[in-house]
């Protein structure tokens, strides 16, 4: 196995992790906590949920060049209060965006590019996995947060 191939088997036990813990915070959330808003600015639970188990997906979207039409669309039709669904979503999205990386070459995933809608340059396909990954950490430890707010008992051995 190459160095760059390990690198990405890396990318994708992470991507794993992140899963995997998103999913089990989610699991924890009591259906009367849905709608919990910290500040009016901000997002409710829900939104928070659903924009976390969306990167997978949207994010894959907007790597293959869709425009922000498309993506405005996908979300919106991607959004729900199930959580089975939701969870559904994360795990769907998950694989679908390692089946999508683990296909390209491996001088396609270090230089080949997809460019978003909202920048003028595209992005190398090994650096839009490592920002999906921060993009999903990013907000799963929003979510950790509103549901240590929530007096939820997490803790960070929730995020390992």
């Amino acid at each position: 196995m190459t160095a760059i191939c390990q690198i990405r088997q890396h990318l994708f036990e992470e991507l794993d992790l992140m899963v995997r813990t998103t999913a089990a915070l989610i699991e924890k959330i009591e259906d009367k906590d849905w709608h919990y808003q910290p500040q009016s600015a901000m997002r409710t639970l829900l939104e928070v949920v659903n924009h976390l188990v969306q990167i997978p997906t949207v994010d894959l979207a907007i790597i293959q060049e869709q425009d922000e039409i498309s993506i405005r669309k996908l979300e919106k039709e991607l959004f729900t209060d199930n959580a089975t669904e939701l969870l559904n979503l994360l795990h769907s999205g998950a694989d679908r965006l390692k089946s999508y990386m683990a296909a390209l070459t491996v001088e396609d995933f270090v230089h080949k590019t997809g460019k978003p809608f909202y920048s003028q340059e595209g992005i190398a396909y090994s650096k839009w996995l490592i920002e999906i990954l921060t993009h999903l950490s990013h907000h799963r430890s929003q979510l950790f947060e509103y549901l240590k707010e929530l007096h939820y008992n997490v803790n960070m051995f929730d995020l390992y």
